[in-house]
């Protein structure tokens, strides 16, 4: 009886801590964010990489607790074909949410892009045992692990060969 009330305080210090630490996770992000996110998104999908990565970057300065901002970070600079950076967003995310498929997938594609096919087909067969083969995440790896593994000077090497004799 007489250790209750340093019990009590005890428990109350630890619930306490374990409510701030929970308020740092958000699952919606800020509005402001959110609009920054949506203006990243469509500058993405117009092909306009900068402005999308400047548009994520802003959001990310606004809600640096929303995680998929890295997604959205490294799928822009995939596309402008900054694989190692991507590949550091994707770890990013995965730190702070150690079983995201986007993570995952993306990664394990971007390692792809850059040549390192067995550690996408890591990735891959993390994917495979985490949500299953016919999940979207494990299907796009797949293709990705697919079209990376094939030669990419296919397609120069035409070129480098000068004129041809047709």
């Amino acid at each position: 009886m007489r250790f209750a009330p340093a019990a009590a305080a005890l428990s109350l210090c630890l619930v306490m801590t374990a409510s701030v630490t929970s308020a740092g996770r958000s699952d919606a992000p800020d509005p402001r964010a959110a609009a920054l996110i949506a203006q990243g998104q469509a500058a993405l999908g117009a092909g306009e990489t900068q402005a999308a990565i400047d548009a994520f970057e802003a959001a990310l300065a606004v809600d640096p607790g929303y995680t998929p901002i890295f997604i959205d970070l490294a799928e822009a600079a995939r596309q402008s074909g900054l694989q190692g950076k991507a590949i550091r967003y994707y770890r990013e995310a995965l730190e702070r949410d150690p079983g995201n498929f986007a993570a995952i997938s993306g990664e394990g594609a971007a390692l792809a892009e850059k040549g390192a096919v067995e550690k996408a087909r890591r990735n891959l067969a993390q994917l495979q045992s985490l949500c299953g083969e016919t999940c979207p995440e494990t299907l796009a790896l797949e293709t990705s692990i697919a079209r990376g593994s094939q030669p990419r000077l296919a397609a120069d090497s035409t070129a480098d060969a000068g004129p041809s004799s047709n």
